[in-house]
């Protein structure tokens, strides 16, 4: 398990997909607002000029030397609900990203955010 003070360590590693495939570059963490923990990251991926961030779950990631590995495929992953790189996500997508990773989903405290930025 990845703890959360290792999280700013995280940002720009690439993130690689179980065969060793490069999916981008981490660019941000999100905690779980129930636990804490880290549950989601944003990986930079598509086209220099058209970079969107999709979300992953990092609870069965490893670190590596210069890299995170997630427990999904490239295909999964790049399939992934996005968003721009200048946005924020917003509260009613949340529960799309935990079903395209067939996971359960439940709201947050006072059926507030479950996601957090870290």
């Amino acid at each position: 398990m990845i703890h959360s003070a290792d999280i700013r360590e995280w940002r720009n590693r690439d993130v690689i997909d179980p065969k060793g495939r490069k999916i981008g570059a981490l660019e941000g963490v999100y905690v779980d607002t129930t636990t804490d923990a880290p549950s989601m990251a944003t990986v930079r991926a598509g086209l220099p000029a058209r970079h969107r961030l999709v979300f992953v779950p990092v609870d069965e990631a490893t670190l590596g030397p210069g890299y995170v590995r997630v427990a999904y495929s490239k295909e999964q992953v790049r399939k992934a609900p996005s968003m721009g790189t200048d946005d924020v996500l917003p509260m009613d997508r949340e529960e799309e990203i935990f079903k395209h990773y067939d996971r359960p989903y439940e709201p947050g405290a006072d059926r507030g955010r479950r996601l957090s930025r870290g």
